[in-house]
């Protein structure tokens, strides 16, 4: 069964024969119809003639197991055979049916399915249409993603048909970052809508939480600065119940309370951060991007935006605009980390003030020893130094354990961050006891 197979089986006194079980294993959440709860929808009155109503049990297993299992299931009706269609087009390129002998489908654009009888070929776009209509949501994106992630259907972001009709995801923007040199000028008009799509609900996602780690703490002292979001509701009922008005049942406020807040940002200090624009590190560049741009002019805070592969560009002049930021990044090529951070370190005006993060899978192409040695100096002269396997939304570091052991020992932070909680390490170095206001 492939990845996409449910972690919940079917009923086994409906399983079919164990002989049909080699047929391709389809996305079984892509069999599931929120609609009806049964696993196939409609289709006891998708189906044609009037025939007895299919059982959804053998039903959900076809759609799993693919047409080899009709033997034991019956063949689909309806709304189901297009589902199962829509399933084929994509799942039937799985290199392992290959080497298991599995005929392909529809799906594999080699053949059509056996006596001719099957449905015409699919196209790119006929495909996102009905699977926009065939299926929930959650299960469009999962099929999009493994159109893009794990077949490479390049079409889906380099057609202007199939652009014109995708729904923008951050699966999609990878995508795009990895595809654009193949895109002529009209194409790459319709994927920067993506792009903005994208960065737009990255950015409302992410920079109150950025901007709330640097809003500083409150303090017990009163404040005489008016904010809502420092009202102080105890101190304020404490201090007008002597106009509270029993028969209305109201406290009448003359004068309400607010807190006072620490201030995080008293001195100047430096982020700088190097970003690896390997192919593998795709989800980091743009959070990256998204992040730098909800640090940008911060008080007490001066933000770089550096991206590397073998060639090192300080993108910071860009950081104010992360869609055209992100067009500009060229996925893919060798990586020579030793040499961006040796870059980074040449824009420390106060050492002892700056943060340097390293966001990279830290498969260093260049020099190791070279890289460890620039890391430790930076250490040395009070530098701090974060090497984040990843910084984006899941946070699941995949990078050279061996290096990053080295790179530990010479003083660097290794592990991997979300862009909320980057924002907050760096308000507290930013931070100290801070002063009242």
């Amino acid at each position: 069964m492939n990845a996409a197979a449910s972690d919940r089986e079917p009923d086994p006194a409906v399983a079919p024969d164990p002989a049909t079980a080699t047929a391709p294993a389809h996305a079984s959440a892509a069999a599931h119809d929120p609609g009806t709860g049964n696993g196939t929808g409609d289709g006891a009155g998708d189906g044609a003639g009037s025939g007895p109503a299919p059982d959804p049990g053998l039903e959900r297993w076809r759609l799993i197991l693919g047409s080899a299992a009709e033997r034991g299931t019956g063949a689909l009706r309806g709304r189901a055979a297009e589902r199962d269609a829509a399933l084929d087009w994509l799942y039937s390129r799985d290199e392992d049916q290959r080497r298991r002998g599995v005929r392909r489908g529809s799906g594999g654009g080699s053949s059509s399915r056996e006596g001719g009888t099957g449905p015409s070929q699919l196209t790119t776009v006929d495909w996102l249409d009905g699977i926009h209509r065939l299926f929930p949501k959650e299960t469009v994106e999962r099929l999009e993603r493994d159109a893009v992630e794990r077949y490479e259907i390049h079409e889906i972001v380099t057609d202007p048909d199939v652009l014109a009709r995708v729904e923008p995801s951050q699966t999609l923007l990878r995508a795009v970052l990895r595809t654009k040199h193949l895109m002529n000028p009209e194409v790459l008009v319709l994927a920067r809508r993506i792009v903005e799509t994208v960065v737009r609900q990255l950015m409302e996602r992410l920079r109150p939480e950025v901007r709330k780690a640097f809003t500083g703490s409150r303090s017990r002292r009163p404040s005489r600065i008016p904010l809502a979001r420092d009202f102080d509701f105890r101190s304020t009922v404490r201090a007008n119940l002597v106009h509270y008005q029993p028969q209305q049942r109201r406290i009448l406020i003359e004068r309400p309370h607010f807190h006072s807040r620490t201030r995080r940002h008293l001195d100047q200090w430096q982020l700088v951060l190097l970003v690896d624009q390997s192919g593998s590190m795709a989800g980091s560049v743009i959070h990256s991007a998204v992040t730098a741009a909800c640090l940008w002019n911060l008080p007490g805070l001066r933000t770089h935006l550096v991206a590397f592969d073998t060639a090192v560009v300080d993108l910071t002049r860009d950081v104010t605009d992360p869609v055209d930021l992100l067009m500009k990044v060229q996925l893919g090529g060798g990586t020579d980390i030793a040499r961006a951070v040796d870059y980074g370190a040449g824009l420390l005006e106060n050492p002892r003030r700056a943060i340097v993060a390293i966001v990279s899978d830290f498969y260093e192409g260049g020099d190791p020893y070279r890289l460890v040695r620039t890391v430790r100096g930076l250490v040395e002269q009070g530098s701090t130094v974060l090497c984040l396997a990843a910084l984006d939304e899941e946070a699941e570091p995949v990078y050279d354990r061996a290096l990053g052991a080295r790179l530990a020992q010479a003083g660097a932070h290794v592990g991997a961050m979300t862009p909320g909680r980057l924002a907050e390490f760096v308000a507290e170095k930013l931070g100290g006891t801070g002063q009242s206001r």
